[in-house]
């Protein structure tokens, strides 16, 4: 029996040097990049197998970065999601944000809310954007929540109070770096990960397609024998 590519999680890597190399602003490697993102939800959302898809967008780390930039990204995420909508709600999309969105402006909180509300009824593929998220910080989160618990915590316990409760089936990092960057940590213990050298702005359907159809062929053991 083939694996089946449930949970696909992607570190979007690749948006500043694409620009670069473009002579272009790091900003259009930003805007080319959520034009992708449209793109590989719309596939993985006619995909049936894929249940959710697990994207990189903001890292808690990411707040290091020029101001003007950081503030550019968060202009690029509020309008993404406005006018994502009613593409969301076309293609049954449910919309979840993961990470502390605290750290965020009154704006766009609200507009994040406002499209998890208006996307909850839809039952198709689950789209989970990372934003303000890191792993390290979801975790110790998780463990802050459950400290007043008077049993043994327990992995199920743990699990259940991360931001992302479903483990994590492929996980892909475009750009060329191979490492994770604090994504995902504890959802990926078991996850295959693919490393390409693909800047996110030039990654395709094509590409993804190519990936999962290598994801189906691999040995998955989880640490056993088979």
């Amino acid at each position: 029996m083939m694996n089946q590519a449930n949970h696909i999680a992607i570190i979007m890597d690749g948006n500043g040097r694409w620009a670069k190399l473009q002579d272009k602003k790091r900003v259009k490697g930003h805007e080319a990049g959520a034009k992708v993102v449209k793109e590989i939800t719309k596939y993985c959302s006619n995909n049936k197998e894929i249940q959710r898809l697990t994207l990189y967008a903001f890292s808690t780390e990411n707040w290091k970065r020029p101001r003007l930039e950081v503030e550019f990204l968060m202009k690029l995420l509020e309008k993404y999601l406005k006018d994502e909508l009613p593409s969301y709600l076309e293609n049954n999309v449910k919309f979840e944000a993961i990470g502390d969105i605290r750290a965020f402006s009154k704006s766009l909180q609200k507009t994040i809310k406002n499209v998890e509300e208006k996307t909850a009824h839809c039952d198709g593929l689950i789209q989970s954007l990372a934003l303000n998220y890191g792993s390290q910080d979801e975790i110790l989160r998780a463990v802050n929540s459950l400290k007043e618990c008077d049993e043994n915590i327990t992995l199920e316990m743990i699990n259940n109070a991360l931001d992302c409760k479903r483990d994590v089936d492929l996980l892909i990092r475009t750009g060329g770096d191979k490492r994770l960057s604090n994504f995902l940590l504890w959802q990926s213990a078991y996850a295959e990960l693919f490393f390409i050298d693909t800047l996110w702005p030039d990654f395709t359907c094509k590409n993804l397609e190519k990936i999962i159809q290598k994801f189906k062929k691999v040995e998955r053991r989880f640490g056993g024998l088979k």
